[in-house]
């Protein structure tokens, strides 16, 4: 991308960045906030157009940002800003089946047709072998669904279609045009049609939508006044940052996508994300439900061991997290203290980063208004998930 405002914008040096810190406070924990403080300004040069990371620590919050929540108006990214979270939607989705489990609702090893009859079936897909932890796990084999909505990923046509809604049922018919990955229990590969049909088995075991279960179990016993979810409404409640969207171009490879101009795409029907990606939330509300998920402040104690019980995730995976491995909705991510749990999403304009410690003593949240970014010319490809140092430094120092 060359001569845009967008770049002039993204690409200057930090020290003329939109930068702060300690939001609301006086920055109690200076040495921590300012290895923050660089880990966020570095982060521009990777394409960020804004970000925001809060820190929770047993001594208070630690809150950092840096460029631009709108580039056009040169504004930082607010500090209470809401974001959509993407695919951090799964952990939400996965507690709220594992307290129905809890509850003797359910059982893990319950086939998806023991609830969802005729559902996942055709072309080898067959939901009489794919168990309810295969869903929360991604083991089941059941193909991609997105792969089939090719409108998202050209500009014309998102812009066109970036309204359409998506039913829960038209992902997963979508999903049965395409053969299974591989028979269910035997490898391990990210689909979000697993977490759809999750929340299909949700409603079908609660008699309510699965947005509404969610808020049940998990939001309202947590206190998450700030967590949405938005079915097809496609607004984002303010504040918020811009989300900015880039599409690949002729040739594009993972090195280089060849990206387009980016345009805003703050406003779309998160529908086609469904269970597996629609939920729009807070720093502050995300640190305090990942504190209490691992604390064991969501679910039963059996059903917490049971979502930390991990399995290796894929190569192309773990090319970003190095020795992830996956649970029942939650990632299990080695770092230089030993390792946290996490779970981050992507959906058009927003990229959300986050890590908790296995004992819940200090968690941190990233949010980047774009999840497409473009590096600087001459800087090298990132060899891990590009805010890998910065959440490392925000769960192992002080």
């Amino acid at each position: 991308m060359k001569n845009t405002a967008w770049m002039a914008l993204a690409a200057v040096t930090v020290g003329a960045v939109m930068t702060g810190c300690a939001s609301a406070t006086e920055d109690k924990q200076p040495a921590i906030t300012n290895i923050l403080q660089r880990d966020a300004d570095l982060l521009l040069d990777y394409g960020a157009p804004g970000i925001l990371a809060e820190l929770d620590t047993p001594s208070g919050p630690v809150a950092v940002r840096s460029g631009f929540g709108d580039v056009a108006a040169g504004t930082p990214v607010p500090w209470d800003a809401k974001f959509r979270i993407g695919s951090f939607t799964k952990p939400f989705v996965s507690a709220t089946l594992l307290t129905l489990v809890g509850e003797g609702r359910l059982s893990l090893d319950d086939t998806v047709d023991r609830w969802l009859p005729g559902v996942v079936k055709g072309n080898g897909n067959d939901g009489r072998k794919v168990t309810v932890r295969h869903l929360l796990q991604h083991t089941s084999g059941i193909p991609e669904y997105v792969q089939g909505l090719t409108y998202l990923f050209t500009r014309d046509t998102f812009e066109k279609q970036r309204l359409a809604t998506v039913t829960p049922q038209q992902a997963v018919a979508l999903a049965m045009t395409f053969k299974p990955d591989f028979a269910p229990g035997t490898r391990w590969n990210y689909s979000n049609t697993n977490y759809v049909l999750a929340g299909m088995i949700i409603e079908s075991v609660t008699g309510t939508t699965w947005q509404q279960a969610v808020i049940d179990r998990v939001l309202v016993p947590l206190d998450l006044r700030d967590t949405y979810l938005p079915d097809t409404s496609a607004d984002i409640p303010t504040p918020h940052a811009v989300g900015y969207e880039r599409f690949s171009g002729p040739g594009a490879t993972r090195e280089d996508p060849k990206y387009g101009e980016p345009i805003d795409a703050t406003t779309l029907n998160p529908s086609w994300g469904g269970a597996a990606g629609e939920i729009i939330s807070t720093t502050d509300d995300s640190n305090k439900f990942l504190r209490a998920l691992v604390r064991g402040e969501v679910m039963p104690p059996a059903q917490l061991a049971e979502m930390q019980k991990t399995v290796p995730t894929s190569p192309e995976f773990q090319s970003n997290w190095p020795g992830a491995q996956y649970g029942l909705g939650l990632v299990f991510i080695p770092n230089s203290c030993g390792g946290s749990w996490a779970h981050g999403g992507d959906i058009q304009g927003f990229m959300t980063r986050n890590g908790v410690t296995p004992d819940g003593s200090r968690s941190v949240i990233v949010t980047i208004n774009t999840d497409s970014p473009q590096r600087k010319t001459g800087l090298a490809a990132p060899t891990r998930d590009i805010t890998t140092d910065l959440i490392d430094h925000a769960l192992c120092h002080s």
